[in-house]
């Protein structure tokens, strides 16, 4: 038995899961009584398959500036060092569909979109270092299983 360790995807059987998936990882409540949501948004099987950088690259700066428009209170979109997915921490907003339809949509965008935002020297730390194509491929592989999202565990 492993021991229990503070970061909750230490904690999880990345054996056990069923990628993609959208895990609502936990729900912090801050001194006021703000709530935030973390959801694990896994795009590839763990250990068998990862985000190449520059797509992963591409896909971070597009959810993180199309995300906003179709739900509020985003706090943060962020990818995993593992390259299998994203963290999207949310306040205040208890509702999974929403989340998930969110998501849809984004990646919806991210197929539609025809340059990344903010891929250039000024407004981002590795400009060299995207591929909009790689980002739309790795959502459209998402997109093809959404129906597929609430399902983590494999059976």
């Amino acid at each position: 038995m492993v021991n229990k360790m503070n970061v909750e995807s230490f904690n999880l059987d990345h054996t056990k899961v069923k990628a993609p998936y959208v895990r609502l990882v936990g729900v912090t409540t801050g001194e006021h009584g703000d709530k935030v949501y973390k959801y694990d948004i896994r795009f590839c099987q763990p250990n068998q398959d990862h985000m190449e950088m520059p797509g992963l690259h591409s896909l971070e700066h597009l959810m993180a500036e199309n995300v906003r428009n179709h739900i509020d209170n985003i706090l943060d979109v962020s990818p995993m060092g593992c390259q299998t997915g994203f963290y999207l921490a949310i306040i205040n907003n208890d509702s999974y569909d929403e989340v998930v339809e969110a998501l849809a949509k984004t990646l919806q965008d991210v197929l539609e979109a025809t340059e990344v935002p903010a891929c250039n020297e000024v407004q981002c730390g590795w400009a060299a270092s995207h591929s909009l194509e790689g980002a739309q491929a790795i959502a459209k592989k998402m997109l093809a299983k959404q129906d597929e999202w609430h399902i983590v565990f494999a059976e």
